[in-house]
């Protein structure tokens, strides 16, 4: 088993590119089966759920090629509709493919998905809004067999909650559906911008993409594409919260500032100082962090939930108090046990945290137990006093590409090892 070993208060100090976007990345893969052609995706990180998404593809009898971080899918040679239950649960996101191969071949079959234990993620919303869209789906204890003998309709839906995923799998399946497909309350994140764009060039006609409302004209026979995935706003938000937990100052490549601007706000209000320009960031931190008064969750262009845990590490050695509420997911303080243990001031009720900023923090040997959990760990060490020895290395591989050279490149020192 593989852990971290990060040794604490070292300035992070350069520059460095930002990954291209995990959450943008595997919807896209998954899209390339309605292509029925060559699809070619640059700025692919290679993270452990790409590699997951790539062996679901291959099984169903794609092609693909991977080629540094690009990845070329052939889904001309697509033979199946069924993904087995040791595919399914390596990650959350295979669900995506439900839509995918219902349009391309009007049936699916596959259980419940896997992923990071952080809380109820249901697929209820998902399953709905492709009922709504013709698809008649058999729950046979966790095993859905889901067919559209009659075809895909276009059909107006409502979403109870903007769902990234569920705004996702409506619109894949939408393309290959007779007539118009019109969402409301739909998931407004960037991720959602770069799949539409990519379907677009495939042919598919979306528009509202990054709107509440997002229309989709049915019926579009696509081909293949060339697309650039966007940068991962998360990892760059993860970069930013371990520059300021140190003190340093960093540069970041290859990023959208907008897509940061609930977390950038947040870090200002911490004391950093911040400046971007074109497709750059430069943050310097403070010798003392200003804890945030409130880190409210919320849906996209709303605080994220992927970087709580990271504020909250922020926070934890900031001179302050904050309070952290948890709109997204209930299980998402897991992370706090490994930081209470490097000496943190937390109290949790329900889905409320209050975080007391103390004057430092100690190193520790502290477990993951998520992918943005285990970032956050790494955050709070490259504050404490001493070594920290981080297990749940795994969770990091899913999400962040070379997270330990990346930091080290910025002056950590942090080394994966065998325990």
């Amino acid at each position: 088993m593989s852990q971290l070993v990060v040794k604490g208060l070292l300035r992070l100090n350069g520059e460095t590119k930002v990954q291209g976007s995990k959450n943008s990345v595997l919807p896209i893969l998954a899209s390339t089966i309605l292509c029925g052609g060559e699809s070619i995706i640059h700025n692919c990180p290679m993270l452990s759920d790409v590699k997951a998404t790539v062996n679901i593809l291959r099984y169903l009898g794609c092609k693909v090629e991977i080629f540094g971080n690009t990845v070329v899918c052939d889904s001309s040679g697509l033979s199946g509709n069924f993904i087995p239950d040791s595919l399914m649960r390596e990650m959350r996101s295979s669900i995506i493919f439900l839509g995918a191969l219902i349009a391309r071949t009007n049936s699916a079959e596959m259980c419940f998905p896997g992923g990071c234990e952080i809380g109820l993620r249901p697929i209820d919303i998902h399953l709905k809004s492709l009922e709504s869209l013709g698809v008649r789906i058999e729950d046979d204890h966790g095993l859905f067999r889901c067919s559209a003998e009659d075809g895909l309709y276009g059909a107006k839906i409502a979403l109870s909650f903007p769902s990234v995923g569920a705004t996702e799998n409506i619109m894949i399946c939408a393309c290959s559906a007779e007539g118009t497909t019109v969402i409301t309350n739909a998931a407004r994140e960037p991720e959602i911008c770069d799949l539409a764009e990519f379907l677009n060039k495939c042919g598919a006609e979306i528009s509202g993409a990054g709107e509440s409302t997002i229309v989709i004209e049915g019926s579009k026979k696509l081909h293949g594409a060339v697309h650039t995935v966007i940068p991962d706003r998360i990892a760059a938000a993860t970069l930013l919260s371990c520059c300021a937990v140190s003190g340093g100052r960093i540069t970041l490549t290859d990023v959208i500032p907008s897509h940061l601007g609930a977390v950038l706000s947040i870090l200002e209000e911490c004391g950093c100082d911040i400046d971007s320009y074109g497709g750059n960031i430069i943050m310097q931190s403070p010798p003392r962090l200003n804890a945030p008064k409130i880190v409210r969750t919320m849906p996209y262009p709303g605080f994220p939930t992927d970087t709580q845990p990271l504020i909250m590490s922020v926070s934890a050695k900031s001179r302050g108090t904050a309070l952290f509420i948890e709109n997204i997911f209930e299980n998402r303080y897991q992370h706090i046990n490994g930081l209470l243990r490097m000496g943190a001031n937390i109290k949790v009720q329900d889905r409320t945290a209050v975080v007391q900023g103390v004057s430092y923090l100690h190193g520790a040997k502290v477990s993951a137990t998520d992918l943005r959990g285990a970032a956050s760990l790494v955050t709070a060490a490259l504050g404490a006093e001493g070594n920290t020895f981080i297990d749940g290395v795994k969770y990091l591989d899913r999400g962040y590409e070379n997270f330990e050279s990346t930091l080290s490149s910025l002056g950590a020192n942090i080394v994966r090892t065998q325990c």
